[in-house]
């Protein structure tokens, strides 16, 4: 099932429940694929939107039964790169701790600040460690794709911005959001991490498109976040989530070239080979194909 990276792009796109029904894709099926981390958060959605192979997969899974700390990233990064996906698009509500960052306008996250904590935040561990390199997490060509998709579709956007991750499920007290802003952070949410991570381990080139529901707390004179207003807004968004989505399928290039993200793990094993765990190796049999291969 894998594409070939260097020629055709297999988009995997992580967002909402009802993102791929409103897109309508061309020979749709919905696929339930078996991880071995674990169950991922629904079945896909998988087929064609103008000739570029797409695959959907809903990140709190069908009605939003599954909060952010309960969501199995692992599962749900393997069963996309068992899907043959090349690279990733996320689509996430945000909270704003700008005010040029307003509600209803979009963010391409270039950066995140990780203050989540229990979360399985890699596929390695004892029997087979690697390092990847996170110092720029997201992939510039497909990021710069996302926003000018975003822009076609009608969206007020900005290039770049800084996500800080918090566990939730509850929303940030007012020291908090002040004290993000003072780290420099310009956005706020709770699915990023370690979503954007785990990507860059599985070699798949990933991009934030981060939909803006609503100013977090850090305004004096407004009151905090309440879903009902997190929810209205996001509403509207899903109009121009799917329009960006179908505009970026236009967009891509008839050829996929390479990636540097597409060889992520190349010096990243540090494990001398005798050391190394078969059965690690075996649950990376998707992850890490490229460098060990796949199972029969």
């Amino acid at each position: 099932m894998r594409a070939d990276k260097g020629t055709h792009w297999h988009l995997g796109v992580i967002g909402g429940s009802g993102l791929a029904a409103g897109i309508e894709l061309d020979d749709a099926q919905e696929i339930r694929v078996a991880s071995p981390f674990g169950e991922p958060s629904g079945p896909v959605v998988t087929g064609w939107l103008g000739g570029v192979r797409m695959t959907f997969l809903a990140r709190h899974g069908a009605g939003h039964a599954i909060p952010p700390s309960a969501v199995n990233y692992r599962a749900n990064i393997d069963v996309l790169k068992r899907c043959g996906v090349t690279d990733i698009l996320s689509l996430s509500a945000i909270g704003s701790l700008r005010e040029e960052m307003a509600p209803g306008q979009f963010v391409i996250v270039d950066q995140f600040i990780d203050r989540t904590a229990g979360r399985a935040g890699s596929f390695f561990g004892t029997g087979l460690v690697a390092h990847v390199s996170l110092a720029d997490p997201v992939c510039p060509r497909l990021s710069a794709l996302a926003a000018a998709s975003a822009q076609a579709g009608g969206a007020a956007v900005h290039p770049q911005g800084t996500y800080v991750a918090i566990e939730g499920p509850q929303f940030s007290t007012r020291a908090e959001s002040h004290m993000y802003r003072a780290w420099g952070a310009d956005v706020i949410g709770m699915t990023a991490m370690p979503e954007a991570r785990l990507a860059r381990e599985a070699e798949l080139p990933y991009a934030l498109l981060g939909m803006v529901t609503d100013y977090d707390c850090w305004r004096a004179d407004t009151a905090g976040v309440e879903v009902s207003d997190v929810l209205a807004v996001m509403h509207h968004n899903a109009g121009l989530a799917r329009q960006t989505v179908r505009a970026l399928a236009a967009r891509l290039p008839e050829r996929r070239d390479p990636s540097p993200i597409d060889t992520a793990l190349e010096q990243a094993l540090i494990t001398a080979p005798e050391a190394r765990d078969p059965a690690l190796i075996a649950r990376l049999d998707a992850v890490a194909c490229r460098l060990f291969g796949e199972r029969d």
